[in-house]
């Protein structure tokens, strides 16, 4: 566990991603789009939850109280695109939370889709931007424009 004595209090955010691939076309849902609207809400929910778990999840991860999650999903042709965004006023970061949203979400979409689809999968489950504390604002690779784009979002739409 990283000591936090005498870290101030700041701002922070985290943003984590990751896909659900399917082997199969979403299209063909189409006709029962109310029962994939609530699927999608449903794994949703599940990542707002597992972010107000993650310390009983996460060995030696910080108890903390998060100011804000926020997740969205947005399905294409074969995949779904999750992303999670955490926000504290602490002195520790909130990117296991992120990460935790992000992870829950997608296993709640693969549960839903697995007898349907038992190759769906999900990748690229990674951290995206953080901000805050003493390491300042850090973006994973080129994608940092778009990550400070879906914080500025977040941070209009759920100011801590």
């Amino acid at each position: 566990m990283v000591d936090v004595m005498g870290k101030p209090k700041t701002h922070r955010i985290a943003v984590a991603r990751a896909a659900v691939v399917l082997g199969v076309d979403l299209s063909y849902l189409i006709p029962q789009w109310q029962e994939l609207a609530e699927i999608v809400e449903a794994a949703r929910y599940a990542g707002i939850l597992a972010a107000k778990q993650t310390a009983k999840l996460i060995p030696l991860c910080h108890p903390i109280l998060v100011d804000s999650v926020i997740v969205e999903i947005r399905p294409s042709s074969q995949r779904f695109e999750v992303e999670a965004i955490a926000q504290i006023v602490e002195r520790t970061g909130v990117e296991m939370e992120a990460l935790t949203a992000c992870a829950m979400t997608a296993l709640s979409l693969v549960s839903a889709f697995q007898e349907a689809d038992p190759s769906v999968s999900v990748e690229e489950l990674t951290l995206w931007h953080k901000s805050g504390g003493r390491s300042g604002v850090w973006n994973h690779s080129d994608e940092g424009t778009e990550a400070t784009l879906a914080v500025a979002r977040a941070t209009r739409s759920k100011a801590p």
